[in-house]
């Protein structure tokens, strides 16, 4: 547990860009590097991730602690990678202003997209290699790219993974050997979802909370966590929502922007929020409402993850699988373009520093924490020109 907890810190602490850069990051640490799990094991987590509601990044990284340490190790691993967004999250709320105005803390955070760019493209490249070595394969990651760049949707990300999905089951049929053979559902997650989810309402319909205590705020996030699929931007408008007019345009933007900003999940957005709207203990704030927008995914992911990997055995459901791994590599490339690449590169040298940071973690197998020092100092000169 401990050893899954540090690896997954220091993670935490170098994990910028976003859901696909923390994909690229696990993929280097866990299937490259350490030998956790395989492509194979790793893809089908991803895969499951992007079916179920929730922090797809964080659902992966719990998945994977999950796999090596059980329900301890899945905290673990959950705890490491979140910590330092969330103890950063708060040291900014306390801070109020924060540096997101200062040229050098904006010349870091430009470094870091830039790596993140290397990051995603490596990992892009190495699973194509991996899931798109025959003609299907490569026209479904093309035609999920090619959608996803052109409608740019939650709506667009399910449907082509759904329509992979039975394209692989259809044409890509084989038989998984290696798959577990334990096939039932852990019921108890799913049971303390679904009471959560229905129960809290109904016990605030009655009146028995108060709307604005902790039970209050524990739901209002809890049920944001359980609508929104895919990774931290698309919780935005939810969370807006459920702020209403109890913090100014100003403050929940701060938030946000600091959210981009900070390693780790932007789930922990709602560690600044929490923090804002419970006045009355803001730490006990923060941590409730950031427990409770994570809840969801990862109660739902420990009710059906032993599930998901016994059905792999299956002939017909590994040939989806496979469908959903090529489409999943698609999606990472349209991920690669919007929002990481168009947000990080801005000139000719920006490119110039990506394709030699490629050749650094490639060529040179570079160590990330070296990587991180590279380009963090590159940020920083460029902001001083």
């Amino acid at each position: 547990m401990v050893n899954i907890f540090k690896v997954f810190l220091l993670l935490g602490l170098m994990s910028f860009g976003g859901p696909a850069a923390h994909i690229g990051y696990f993929r280097n640490a866990f299937v490259k590097k350490r030998a956790w799990l395989s492509d194979s094991e790793f893809a089908q987590i991803v895969a499951l991730s992007q079916f179920l509601p929730g922090p797809a990044s964080s659902q992966v990284g719990f998945a994977i602690g999950y796999k090596k340490g059980g329900l301890g190790g899945a905290l673990a691993a959950f705890i490491g990678f979140t910590l330092p967004s969330v103890l950063l999250m708060l040291l900014l709320a306390y801070a109020s202003t924060g540096l997101t105005g200062s040229t050098w803390f904006e010349g870091v955070i430009h470094g870091l997209k830039l790596l993140a760019v290397v990051v995603v493209a490596d990992a892009t490249m190495g699973m194509f290699t991996s899931f798109c070595n025959k003609r299907l394969g490569v026209l479904l990651c093309t035609l999920t790219a090619v959608v996803l760049m052109v409608f740019p949707s939650l709506f667009s990300q399910l449907v082509m993974l759904l329509l992979a999905a039975l394209i692989g089951a259809r044409y890509m049929p084989s038989l998984a050997p290696e798959a577990s053979t334990a096939s039932s559902i852990s019921k108890w997650p799913l049971v303390i979802f679904f009471g959560l989810l229905l129960g809290l309402p109904t016990i605030s319909a009655l009146g028995w909370v108060n709307n604005q205590g902790l039970v209050g705020l524990f739901y209002d996030f809890f049920q944001a966590g359980t609508m929104v699929f895919g990774g931290g931007h698309v919780v935005l408008p939810l969370l807006q929502n459920i702020v209403g007019e109890q913090l100014s345009s100003d403050t929940f933007l701060t938030g946000y922007a600091a959210a981009q900003a900070v390693p780790g999940p932007m789930f922990t957005f709602a560690t600044f929020l929490g923090f804002e709207l419970f006045d009355k203990a803001p730490i006990l704030g923060a941590l409730t409402a950031t427990v409770a927008i994570f809840a969801p995914g990862f109660l739902l992911l420990l009710g059906v993850l032993n599930h998901w990997h016994a059905l792999a055995g299956s002939k017909y459901l590994s040939g989806a699988i496979k469908g959903v791994n090529a489409s999943v590599v698609g999606l990472l490339l349209a991920a690669l373009y919007q929002p990481v690449f168009v947000t990080a590169v801005h000139s000719s040298i920006d490119m110039a520093m990506v394709v030699a940071g490629l050749f650094l973690l490639k060529t040179e197998r570079a160590p990330i924490l070296v990587m991180v020092a590279i380009f963090i100092g590159f940020g920083i000169a460029g902001s001083a020109w």
